[in-house]
Order: C-alpha cells, then structure tokens, then sequence
C-alpha cells in the first residue's frame, strides 16, 4: 500500500486558496474601518470563522492547526484583553472617564485616525475578537473529527 495521502477534491482546494487572501483583507478591512462604516471590530473578528472553515475545507484539520496556532491565539486574546483595559484607561489618565474618547480633536473627519481612542480601542475588539472566535472554531473543528477521515487513512 502507499504512503501518499489522500487530498481533498482539488476543485476545492484551489477555491479555498483563491478565496482565502481576498477573505483575509476583507476581515481586516472591516476590522480597521468599523469605526467609520456599519461594522467594526466584533464583526470582523467573526470573519476568522469563514477563514478557519476555508482553510479547513481546502487542506484539512492538521493543516488549519498549522496555519492558525491555536496556543498562540489564545495567548493573543488575554493579551488583547490587557491592551484594551491599557486603551480604556487611557481616559481616566487624562482626567476623563473610563473609555472616554480623549484623541477625538485628531486627523480630519472620515479619515483613518480621525476617531482617537475609539479607532484604537475599535481594533483592539477586532483583534480579541479574532483570537478568541479562531480559538473556538479550531477547537469546534477538532471535536467534529474523527480519526482517519481527515487526510490520510
């Protein structure tokens, strides 16, 4: 018997990969702009699921578990967590209140930066969102498998 693996329908592979950098732009597009347009930082830190699943569907579960670092992720959200505390008290240093926008007079209106703290704090959002929903849905996906029906048997 050979030792080749079994790959996925290729049709579906090479979908996956021709799909994959387009969703991950979108994500961040969505995660950098939410501040500006209808969106922000939950919405496209729940893009990641779509990315996880496009991974998965394209090259398998080993693959995805490369690609995505869980243990890494999850490091990431508790980190994320303490940066948007770190943002959040960026307020009550400048003699405000907690989670008070305090760099609103920066940048001209509709541009990037032209929010203060709420672009800062928008994108903190995105990326705990991102970590923590990547986490979920790898884990999901590794529950869902079952053992020799992935990539090799």
């Amino acid at each position: 018997m050979e030792n080749k693996p079994r790959f996925k329908n290729v049709i579906l592979r090479c979908g996956a990969d021709k799909i994959l950098p387009v969703a991950l732009v979108y994500m961040f597009y969505i995660i950098l702009h939410g501040h500006l347009s209808p969106g922000g930082g939950f919405q496209g830190g729940v893009l990641m699921v779509g990315i996880v699943t496009l991974i998965y569907f394209g090259h398998g579960y080993e693959t995805t578990l490369q690609a995505v670092h869980p243990h890494f992720l999850h490091g990431a959200e508790g980190f994320m967590s303490i940066l948007y505390v770190a943002a959040a008290m960026l307020g009550v240093a400048y003699l405000g209140n907690f989670c008070q926008n305090v760099f609103s007079n920066i940048g001209n209106i509709g541009d990037l930066f032209s929010s203060g703290t709420i672009f800062i704090m928008d994108t903190i959002v995105g990326l705990k969102v991102l970590t923590g929903v990547g986490v979920l849905a790898v884990t999901m996906l590794g529950l869902l498998m079952v053992k020799g029906t992935d990539e090799k048997e």
